[in-house]
């Protein structure tokens, strides 16, 4: 492949392991980036000070590896919902989005990847319609403060277990097209594309045009190539469509450990990223 991919670790995979430890063992597995859990810093954003954005930035420097930017963006928060009938509630959300972009933009990080079941999930009182309204209206107020940070919101589709606000990536493309910026945009994880009827390489292909950001995970919440999911196909995909952006490893059990989990899951796939055509 002209192009290999880019390989990033989630820091929640390391537990509560110093963030200088964490990446230099990402580092010597062969990640070149970090994608960063909020709540693993402090609860809110915040509260993080610059004395302390600054120690983070040099300490992912150091290693060698790039701050990626932002996932689990509200997490372990209180307060927050972008479907929620209240205004009052979704203009919180929107400030406290931009908090967060700004924060990415100072660890240096571009991506802002909005998953977040619980918060986007539907309450009484608001219908499927009017929640993708209020999701329009949520992420195109949160535009300025994403130009101002040249950072981008990687919007998740999740599967209907999680969620049932976007559970398709056909549904999450739809929402990207009304809102129509460049500053937001598509996030996929096998782990949830896993859920949809058609082939997750398929759904690589028609998303390609909105597609930012990529997590490798499996169904059964560990690293790709711990589980029944097939990578071959999926970074056969990822390069077909020339995808540029971070494959970044992220794993919801932690039972094999931080070592084997990112030792093992970034070896995997680029055992097959070598074997490509």
């Amino acid at each position: 492949m002209n192009s290999p991919f880019r390989y990033a670790i989630c820091n929640e995979t390391f537990a509560d392991w110093p963030l200088e430890k964490a990446c230099d063992l990402a580092a010597e597995c062969g990640y070149t980036g970090l994608e960063i859990a909020p709540f693993t810093l402090a609860p809110l954003a915040g509260e993080i000070s610059a004395r302390q954005r600054g120690e983070i930035v040099r300490t992912i420097a150091r290693a060698g590896l790039e701050c990626v930017g932002l996932h689990w963006l509200l997490a372990k928060t209180e307060g927050f919902h972008v479907t929620h009938p209240d205004p009052a509630v979704r203009l919180a959300t929107v400030e406290y989005l931009g908090d967060l972009a700004r924060l990415c933009h100072e660890l240096g990080g571009r991506v802002l990847v909005f998953g977040s079941p619980r918060q986007r999930s539907l309450v009484p009182g608001v219908t499927r319609a009017l929640a993708f309204d209020h999701l329009h209206e949520v992420f195109s107020r949160l535009v300025p403060a994403l130009e101002a940070t040249d950072t981008v919101l990687a919007v998740e589709p999740l599967a209907p277990t999680e969620t049932d606000v976007l559970t398709t990536a056909a549904e999450t493309c739809r929402l990207l097209e009304r809102i129509g910026s460049p500053h937001v945009r598509l996030h996929l994880d096998v782990k949830a594309m896993s859920a949809e009827a058609e082939p997750i390489p398929d759904l690589i292909h028609a998303s390609a045009a909105w597609l930012e950001h990529f997590h490798a995970n499996d169904v059964n919440l560990q690293g790709p190539g711990f589980g029944a999911v097939e990578f071959t196909p999926i970074l056969q995909a990822l390069a077909d469509i020339h995808y540029a952006g971070w494959v970044s490893v992220e794993v919801f059990d932690y039972a094999p450990g931080p070592e084997r989990l990112a030792r093992e899951s970034i070896a995997y796939m680029q055992g097959i990223e070598a074997a490509l055509d």
